[in-house]
């Protein structure tokens, strides 16, 4: 079924995946996720778009989870490759990162606008399993390299 990008559609936690993706400076993605981390009021969206692109420094051996390297001002969260990480057993097939000082907010009218159509625009990816979800909040709430306003809000 064909829908539009609707705020209820639009739930914490998603993984939505578009093809391709506009980013807020007017460059083009051929695609992209999209993981909702928070809406807030209804008109906003907090949102990170995860990379395959490490710049984990090489000494640092780093596996799964929430990295946080204070001493160089460093933050991001690992994912590695075919672990299951949706309520529906998806997972990345390239290691994953989630950059804290990447975060961004997007306007859900602008999402409708520039998105209007499921299955043609974007499409619901899935939905992360709660303790991954819960623990990416945790490790971005807890970083300095997230923007203050992002911190609380989370």
């Amino acid at each position: 079924m064909i829908m539009s990008l609707r705020t209820d559609m639009l739930t914490e936690g998603n993984i939505l995946y578009f093809d391709p993706f506009y980013f807020k400076n007017g460059n083009l993605s051929k695609s992209k996720y999209f993981v909702l981390l928070k809406i807030v009021d209804s008109n906003l969206v907090i949102a990170s778009l995860p990379t395959s692109v490490d710049a984990i420094p090489e000494k640092y051996e780093f596996e799964q989870g929430c990295l946080e390297l204070p001493d160089i001002n460093f933050h991001c969260y690992v994912i590695q490759p075919n672990f299951p990480i949706t309520e529906c057993g998806k997972s990345f097939p390239l290691r994953t990162l989630l950059y804290g000082h990447q975060l961004d907010d997007y306007s859900i009218k602008t999402l409708n606008d520039v998105y209007p159509v499921e299955g043609v625009d974007y499409m619901i990816w899935g939905k992360l399993k709660q303790e991954i979800f819960q623990s990416l909040l945790s490790c971005f709430r807890n970083s300095k390299s997230v923007k203050q306003k992002f911190r609380k809000i989370l």
